[in-house]
């Protein structure tokens, strides 16, 4: 039976979603508006593949995380700016998952709908910078061409790791970065950029943007172990299966080097075998290695809610604190 305090933790996420999103439900839903007219096109494969992807949804956390910088800075000030870019962001994050889930699924790779699930997030991709190109600011082009660069990088430098238990941590750490904590960095500044912000505080809410998603990141890898199928979407202990070693298991190797044969069938395989989940889940509570590595991503929280001291205390400020708890606490 589940103690109180059990229910407590996990209703706490959904009080911090209700209380993060809900300050910027209008503004969310003009996001789901624009991003639903510009994936809207005369091309039968790009209607139905936008159709797909928006019913996917997802948290929209980016785009809430730009809306929500830049009402730090300047309140509600940033109209039709502000959602552009926020709409923006969810299509360069939306392009990169249709990639992601054609470089993980190995007999979707070979597969006819694969080729049209590449042209759509190559025309997401497109879409993004001619949407972005009417904000006629060379700043922000050049933050979102240098974050595209790190983001398909980020895949690349994935790809060479693939099956290698041999990564170490700050390799680990720079993937991670290229492919998720660029682009809340990016969301953060850009926020910052249309609320007309000195740059000291450009760079804190770009510094906060990063921190946060290392955080995030680091909770995916947490839930890859300890979510269900339902909430997550895919079996937990996906990762491996798919031959990416994240944190938990480079911090378990460091310590039980002996696992290494083990996490290397089981990617070599592309399943888990008999008792090998389990013996995994075993030598990760036995080191207690997520325990470590919730609290690695607790002090990437605590650095992301430090960068927003500079802000003054409104309730959009008070928001971005809450998100590093949200997107920690989350169970999906």
């Amino acid at each position: 039976m589940q103690t109180f305090a059990q229910a407590k933790e996990e209703l706490l996420p959904h009080v911090a979603a209700r209380k993060i999103f809900g300050l910027i439900k209008p503004e969310m839903a003009l996001v789901e508006a624009e991003f639903e007219r510009q994936a809207r096109s005369n091309v039968q494969v790009i209607n139905y593949l936008g159709e797909y992807l928006r019913a996917s949804g997802g948290k929209r956390v980016r785009p809430a995380l730009l809306i929500l910088a830049n009402y730090a800075v300047a309140g509600k000030t940033g109209g039709e700016s502000v959602i552009r870019l926020a709409t923006v962001m969810e299509m360069l994050h939306t392009a990169t998952l249709v990639h992601d889930d054609i470089i993980d699924n190995a007999d979707l790779r070979r597969s006819r709908s694969s080729v049209n699930a590449v042209l759509m997030g190559d025309w997401l991709y497109m879409s993004a910078f001619e949407t972005s190109l009417q904000e006629r600011s060379l700043e922000i082009l050049d933050i979102l061409t240098t974050l595209t660069r790190k983001m398909t990088e980020g895949e690349l430098i994935q790809l060479t790791m693939i099956g290698n238990a041999e990564i170490k941590q700050d390799e680990y750490f720079d993937i991670l970065r290229r492919k998720t904590a660029y682009l809340f960095a990016a969301c953060g500044e850009i926020g910052a950029i249309l609320a007309g912000a000195e740059p000291n505080v450009q760079a804190a809410l770009r510094d906060y943007g990063m921190n946060l998603g290392i955080a995030f990141q680091l909770a995916d890898d947490l839930l890859d172990f300890t979510s269900t199928a339902d909430a997550l979407g895919k079996a937990a202990g996906a990762d491996l299966i798919e031959g990416k070693i994240t944190l938990p298991l480079i911090l378990l190797l460091h310590s039980e080097p002996s696992v290494k044969p083990t996490l290397e069938e089981i990617m070599f395989d592309g399943s888990y075998r008999d008792s090998s989940r389990e013996f995994v889940a075993g030598k990760l509570a036995e080191h207690k290695t997520l325990d470590k590595i919730r609290m690695i991503a607790l002090s990437y929280a605590e650095k992301a809610r430090k960068n927003l001291e500079i802000l003054s205390k409104t309730e959009y400020c008070s928001a971005l604190d809450d998100i590093p708890g949200f997107v920690i606490g989350r169970n999906s």
